[in-house]
């Protein structure tokens, strides 16, 4: 009998997500459940942390020898595991699931040829537009690049002394990248080049103009104050997440009654905006002999079924290709409003839908705040734009350099 227990104890398969207690648990506790009866034998334990605590609760365990068997991590924090050497790569798990997941989302999580996850869901953003706001500015259609969302933004601030648009600013550093121009070049900063000079003049012309909100423009976090802006009849565009949209319905009917929704642009590079990928890792020193079963359960965890169960409930998009493409996705209802419209035009992104950040950089959001204050800076005419990227870029170099060196 000895032998038996062993096994059973050896096939124990701890998960662990974040910020999912309570509006998941019968999710997960559902799906547990089903595995279980269909797996006899095998034990699985859910437990679920706050997202500010998973990366330092992880490293306590890893570090331990008693690490989960998955962990829900996104792609930043896995780029940096990975480096650490702290995850396992599961090419070899993902078997013959390893097509049915969209393209886009393995690329986000292969670092060094080798792939670091089981991918679960993202967001992208959509525009939702204020139809009042455009018919009085004589806007025609929904913008379809970044230079036709300032160029309107200006439009509604001249025609309605109104702001446009609302960027968020403090992840400049994405909407550089999503536009074609790299932050780190072989090592370096480069984000003073006369294209990226360019772009920040774009933004400070419509910023003189009054087409950008200014309420909060460069903070952290500006989404509530864009949102607030809008459900206000303040702001002619928002970019949000089709979530976003639903609260606009819920808080304020009159604007919403006026909203129509558009897929945001994808920019040169043919990436989404908003995109922000959450997946399962397998951490280092799970037991080698477990790790067959922790494949197994991790393909089940990820499957269209699950994912798109999921999806629906968290109005978060599936990062499995079948699962993306359910009519509850793509399939516009007639008469539908501009909550259903919101959800198949984030389904028409969500194929080019990518994590955008700057990989392999230590005290990353240090430097960040450097290119930020450079970007505020320029953007309010405190400063010559050229002069303040100068500055940031000199700041970075520093640091990058240092850094190298240890």
């Amino acid at each position: 009998m000895l032998s038996l227990g062993s096994a059973l104890a050896a096939d124990k398969i701890e998960f662990w997500t974040f910020s999912m207690k309570p509006k998941f648990t019968p999710y997960y506790e559902t799906l547990v459940r089903n595995y279980e009866s269909a797996n006899p034998g095998v034990k699985v334990e859910w437990v679920d942390f706050p997202w500010d605590i998973i990366q330092t609760k992880l490293v306590t365990r890893i570090v331990a020898g008693t690490p989960p068997a998955l962990v829900n991590l996104n792609v930043p924090w896995a780029d940096e595991f990975a480096r650490d050497g702290l995850l396992t790569p599961v090419d070899s798990l993902l078997a013959d699931a390893r097509p049915r997941y969209l393209a886009s989302t393995l690329e986000d999580l292969t670092f060094g040829g080798k792939t670091y996850g089981f991918p679960m869901y993202s967001n992208v953003a959509v525009i939702a537009y204020n139809t009042q706001i455009f018919k009085a500015a004589a806007i025609p259609h929904a913008p379809r690049d970044l230079d036709e969302q300032l160029l309107f933004a200006r439009q509604i601030a001249a025609r309605t002394g109104k702001a446009g648009l609302c960027p968020a600013l403090s992840k400049i550093d994405g909407l550089m990248m999503q536009q074609g121009l790299a932050v780190i070049k072989d090592g370096k900063a480069v984000f003073n080049s006369p294209a990226h000079i360019a772009l920040i003049r774009k933004l400070a012309d419509t910023y003189k103009a009054g087409g950008l909100l200014k309420d909060s423009l460069f903070a952290e976090d500006n989404f509530p104050a864009a949102i607030d802006a809008y459900k206000g009849g303040r702001l002619g565009m928002l970019l949000a997440p089709p979530t976003a949209v639903k609260r606009i319905e819920s808080d304020a009917r009159d604007i919403y009654a006026i909203t129509d929704v558009a897929p945001a642009p994808l920019g040169p590079t043919g990436i989404a905006d908003g995109g922000w990928l959450i997946h399962f890792a397998v951490p280092k020193n799970v037991d080698a002999r477990l790790l067959p079963a922790v494949g197994k359960f991790a393909r089940y965890l990820t499957n269209d079924a699950n994912q798109l169960a999921f999806a629906k409930q968290a109005s978060v998009y599936p990062a499995m290709a079948h699962a993306a493409n359910d009519p509850f996705f793509t399939t516009v209802p007639p008469g539908a409003g501009a909550a259903e419209k919101a959800v198949s035009a984030g389904a028409v992104s969500m194929p080019h839908s990518h994590t955008l950040y700057v990989a392999g950089i230590t005290d990353y959001d240090e430097l960040r705040r450097y290119l930020v204050k450079a970007v505020e800076a320029g953007v309010t005419g405190k400063q010559d734009i050229k002069q303040a990227l100068d500055q940031a870029v000199a700041i970075w170099n520093k640091k990058l350099a240092s850094q190298r060196s240890h």
